[in-house]
């Protein structure tokens, strides 16, 4: 039995993923003031950053509709199940448009297999999920068995963000400007996570290689067995430190497995250039 999977514009996945696993994508709606594009399909990631450089403010971004998630649901034949990976509804409301959408159709066709699940992460978040769910359907499970294992793995997702510049959360009002220019003037870097499904400011600390380490080290507080495990990394508009860091938590950690790639418009506006996310499952 093959089951769809579709996902978001919060989700930042290598296009090989999207291609391997026939993956449907509703993007999210990112707003430069009065011109508004939808992601990965009316602006790409070169475009979107000169637009960035170039804004005195930051973009404004908008969930997809329910309608926008009905009519993906509908290019799936009715035959085959739906599962849905949504952006963490503690930053969007996405996953209840996919949830408006999903009933819109099942009052056409009540018979459909539908599940929407709030990931509670973002960006290379969904990835990971997206990694493990393809795993459950190639080795055949049924449907419920794998909405079952996933919910599981939800819960069991660890997303942990580093920011190097402070010049987008202080753009985007998430740091007040007197508080920033004190913290850029102390080189503050701010190590954040995924708390509920919200993103915290989990430990501030000074300087580039300190932070980094501090990065590095976090993972062994979550985790401890790693031989099954996968790590995926999304970096914003730096790849070199992206593979840097990268390699570093390989050589420290026996993962079995990595993602890596670049964050889409949404992840990136918040982060800044140079802005890392990584995603692993907790022991």
């Amino acid at each position: 039995m093959t089951i769809q999977l579709i996902i978001d514009g919060g989700a930042d996945l290598p296009q090989h993923m999207i291609e391997e696993h026939d993956l449907k994508v509703v993007p999210l709606n990112i707003h430069f003031g009065e011109e508004q594009y939808k992601t990965g399909v009316t602006i790409d990631l070169p475009t979107f950053y000169e637009k960035l450089s170039a804004a005195k403010e930051l973009p404004t971004s908008s969930s997809p509709s329910p309608y926008d998630f009905y009519e993906k649901y509908k290019q799936v034949d009715n035959s085959t199940p739906i599962l849905v990976l949504a952006l963490t509804q503690g930053l969007s409301s996405t996953y209840d448009s996919a949830v408006m959408g999903r009933d819109m159709l099942l009052e056409e066709e009540p018979e459909r297999q539908i599940a929407v699940l709030n990931t509670k992460t973002a960006s290379c978040g969904i990835a990971l999920l997206v990694h493990e769910a393809s795993k459950q359907i190639e080795a055949g499970h049924q449907f419920d068995e794998v909405v079952l294992h996933m919910e599981g793995k939800i819960e069991q997702t660890t997303t942990l963000f580093i920011l190097k510049t402070l010049e987008n959360v202080i753009k985007g009002g998430r740091l007040d400007k007197v508080k920033g220019t004190i913290a850029k003037t102390l080189n503050i870097k701010l190590l954040m996570k995924e708390e509920e499904g919200k993103i915290e400011v989990s430990e501030k600390v000074r300087g580039d290689k300190k932070s980094l380490r501090r990065f590095v080290e976090q993972i062994g507080e979550y985790a401890h067995h790693f031989e099954d495990k996968v790590i995926a990394m999304s970096h914003c508009h730096d790849e070199e430190r992206g593979r840097a860091v990268l390699k570093s938590i390989k050589e420290k950690y026996p993962f079995k497995d990595s993602i890596f790639t670049e964050m889409g418009p949404l992840i990136s506006t918040y982060a800044g250039e140079g802005g890392l996310v990584i995603a692993f499952f907790k022991d």
